[in-house]
């Protein structure tokens, strides 16, 4: 687009779903394969494979639509993307109400996991049948056909981000969920009973976090349509705008998460009890509010080195991070418990942060 390149848009979309569909269907049938192991190991045998079967139909769908709204984003048409996810969510809660008026009445936890990735799987149906339309509409009206030669190396392009990206992205997936399966473990060895381990860790990730981050929703936003706009400076090698809008940008991330760090500690109990009816949740939350600038700001800056071709080092910053993290939890949390746990949280994001912005420094030095 930065070369005016109109076939080359149309050409690269099309290769990048085609790429999406094979990935996504090799993906499914590697889940459906592997769907014994998967119910036995992971899910310890509470749900049953028919739960990885529909996952599976699913994974082909995402792909291909997680593409069209890297599309619309790119093309800067997001709120293509805004109105297909509305959609989505719109069409979830409708029909995982529906389903589980049918099957939580019976008690069956297998009967209502069922039901809500059958929720999560119809709902993507929607968003992806929408996705599919609106992208033909768009390039029809918007797109042209002028062409430049010497830009279409598009499967080579492609797969020169996607490769490396799709790799060290699989082994963060996979050290992230043995991160998942060892905290309660390691609570256990600390002590602590397997039912109060796993409600001490599900207070923490998923009670006080999620208000903890919840105003993030606006900064994830934000960096999602930078990485259109840097690379376009980046491919025009225009660095001193690179520089002014990455610093402009840090700075008004840390304004904005140093206003919430001092709004989360002053009331962090009140929006605990206001929530959940859970001091313990507001006190977790008055722990993390100093995390918040770290958390925040490194959003900005993974995005920002998203736009200038550094996606991989990213990836390799937050392996580096779930190393560090696993290590942590797996050595000092049956020894310090809970307190070992939030230590672990606290030592990962700094690092993850203090690496990303160390990165951006050294290729902004290279720039000179």
């Amino acid at each position: 687009m930065a070369f005016g390149n109109d076939y080359g848009i149309r050409k690269s979309i099309i290769k990048c779903i085609l790429v999406s569909l094979i990935f996504g269907t090799i993906a499914g049938i590697f889940f459906s394969i592997n769907s014994n192991f998967i119910v036995s190991v992971c899910f310890h045998g509470k749900a049953g494979n028919s739960i990885v079967y529909l996952i599976s139909v699913a994974l082909p769908m995402i792909a291909i639509s997680s593409s069209i709204s890297g599309y619309f984003t790119a093309v800067r048409r997001v709120y293509k993307s805004i109105i297909a996810n509305v959609f989505e969510y719109i069409a979830k809660i409708i029909i995982t109400i529906f389903l589980l008026k049918k099957y939580l009445p019976s008690g069956n936890i297998e009967y209502i996991c069922f039901a809500l990735i059958l929720g999560d799987v119809l709902s993507e149906v929607c968003s992806f049948t929408y996705n599919i339309f609106v992208l033909v509409f768009d390039l029809d009206k918007h797109i042209g056909k002028n062409r430049l030669l010497n830009h279409n190396s598009f499967l080579y392009r492609i797969f020169r981000i996607l490769l490396p990206v799709a790799f060290t992205s699989y082994i963060r997936s996979g050290l992230s969920t043995l991160k998942q399966l060892i905290i309660p473990s390691s609570l256990e060895k600390n002590g602590i009973d397997c039912d109060k381990a796993l409600a001490e860790y599900g207070t923490i990730t998923g009670m006080a976090m999620p208000i903890v981050m919840f105003p993030a929703t606006f900064l994830n936003a934000v960096s999602g349509l930078l990485i259109p706009e840097f690379s376009r400076y980046y491919v025009k090698k225009d660095y001193p705008k690179i520089k002014e809008y990455s610093h402009k940008l840090i700075k008004g991330a840390f304004l904005f998460a140093s206003f919430l760090t001092v709004i989360f500690m002053i009331y962090g109990n009140k929006l605990g009890i206001l929530i959940y009816k859970d001091a313990t949740v507001g006190s977790y939350i008055k722990l993390f509010a100093p995390l918040i600038p770290f958390m925040y700001v490194d959003i900005i800056v993974d995005s920002i080195l998203k736009g200038l071709d550094a996606q991989v080092n990213v990836l390799y910053i937050n392996i580096i991070d779930l190393l560090i993290s696993i290590s942590f939890i797996f050595f000092f949390v049956p020894l310090y418990g809970i307190k070992g746990f939030i230590a672990s949280i606290f030592i990962s994001e700094i690092i993850n942060f203090s690496l990303s912005l160390k990165k951006l420094l050294n290729l902004e030095n290279e720039w000179k």
